[in-house]
């Protein structure tokens, strides 16, 4: 399916001449999803395994839900390091040592002792935190007129990678003798591959930026109300995007599912994600105003969430959609913010880091609170009514982060 949407993409965005003189190196857009691929998978295959690390390690619900959030404090606190890495290194540079980072972390991680899981989780978000900062800018950079488009290809590829990583986790560990260890390592697959296809351009010259030659400070995005509205959004729909990936299968599961099944489950969701991905970038950015399919994807997700809480065994499958098709939404369109609210490539970096490092540190709370909500209250009601509050809030700060305005400079 990506690959069918990356040749039609290629066949409408490479017509032309590029939009600037260095945008022709960027190849083809399999060199945007090949990076996307890897953005979530780190991410996506430790709850279909929860189960079982929490019961090998002796871990309680609370430090169970702590290997999710160890991953996204780091995306939050590694993704101001971002912008400096790629003026000093440049793009291809700075991807490449993320992926090596990356797939590092992830052996780390799946070492078989505590202090390697969360010292592997927390190598691996920093790895991400910097590609997420930068994916945003690449698009930005070299194809500025065509940000729905090139969003829609690679954050489908984010979603892609996040959906085979949910579903295959468990068959995996079957087919390697119940072995949790094995099956999350090999999830560095995925990056190293990606690291060995991409080394050739670390090779090639560093090109010069786009735009501004410094950076904004980030005293001046601070006190930008635009800046605030996109941020928030970023934090509270990563908040309740990384509660699905983190509880969704034990959901289920509590709730008299298989394993495989709530794996299968998480799958689907993820999947789900590829309609909205694949359309809300391209359609939002035509509008003048994005406000009203920001809301639209809070309100689906919130329908999602609604059906997890009243019935999660009954129609499960329509739930995981619901989930996936806003989720998909939201975290397209809060990509597609940083790009369209900011004036210039550069300004996107800085944006693009100060967004995902105060979002993703809001969204590192979602899965501990709810693990400790569940071992407090003994059930999953009182944390699931909390996420939808957070829901409201998330529909709030879209409609005010979709408002055509642009980053001014102070």
């Amino acid at each position: 399916m990506i690959g069918f949407a990356a040749r039609a993409a290629e066949g409408q965005l490479w017509i032309g001449q590029p939009t600037s003189s260095d945008s022709g190196d960027l190849g083809s857009l399999w060199q945007l999803v090949r990076p996307a691929l890897n953005l979530r998978p780190a991410l996506a295959g430790v709850s279909p395994l929860l189960a079982d690390i929490t019961r090998d390690l002796r871990l309680t619900p609370t430090t169970g839900g702590l290997i999710t959030t160890v991953m996204v404090v780091c995306l939050g606190v590694a993704s101001p390091l971002a912008p400096s890495l790629v003026r000093r290194w440049g793009v291809d540079s700075t991807l490449f040592a993320a992926l090596v980072v990356l797939t590092i972390g992830i052996l780390l991680r799946s070492g078989g002792s505590t202090i390697a899981l969360y010292a592997g989780a927390a190598v691996a978000g920093s790895a991400i935190a910097v590609m997420n900062v930068v994916m945003p800018a690449v698009v930005k950079r070299y194809f500025p007129d065509r940000v729905g488009a090139l969003t829609a290809v690679y954050v489908s590829g984010l979603v892609t990678g996040a959906a085979l990583t949910a579903g295959l986790m468990v068959p995996v560990q079957r087919a390697f003798g119940d072995s949790w260890q094995t099956a999350a390592a090999s999830i560095a697959a995925l990056s190293a591959a990606a690291a060995l296809t991409w080394l050739p351009r670390v090779r090639r010259p560093v090109p010069q930026p786009i735009g501004p030659t410094t950076p904004r400070p980030r005293s001046g995005l601070l006190r930008d109300r635009v800046v605030w509205s996109v941020t928030a959004f970023m934090g509270l729909q990563s908040l309740t995007f990384y509660v699905v990936l983190a509880w969704l299968p034990p959901i289920f599961r509590d709730a008299g599912l298989s394993a495989e099944h709530a794996g299968y489950l998480l799958a689907l969701s993820n999947l789900s994600q590829l309609v909205s991905t694949l359309t809300v970038p391209t359609l939002a950015a035509r509008a003048r105003s994005q406000s009203g399919y920001a809301a639209t994807a809070a309100v689906v997700t919130l329908a999602g969430y609604l059906g997890v809480l009243f019935a999660p065994s009954t129609a499960s499958w329509l739930w995981a959609v619901l989930l996936g098709l806003g989720q998909g939404a939201s975290i397209a369109l809060a990509l597609l913010f940083i790009a369209l609210r900011s004036p210039d490539p550069l300004t996107t970096t800085s944006v693009s880091a100060l967004a995902q490092s105060i979002g993703y540190v809001l969204a590192a709370t979602g899965p501990v609170a709810v693990g400790l909500l569940r071992q407090a209250t003994g059930g999953w009601t009182v944390p699931l009514i909390v996420i939808i509050g957070v829901l409201i809030a998330q529909l709030t700060a879209g409609i005010l982060a979709g408002r055509p305005r642009l980053v001014t400079p102070r």
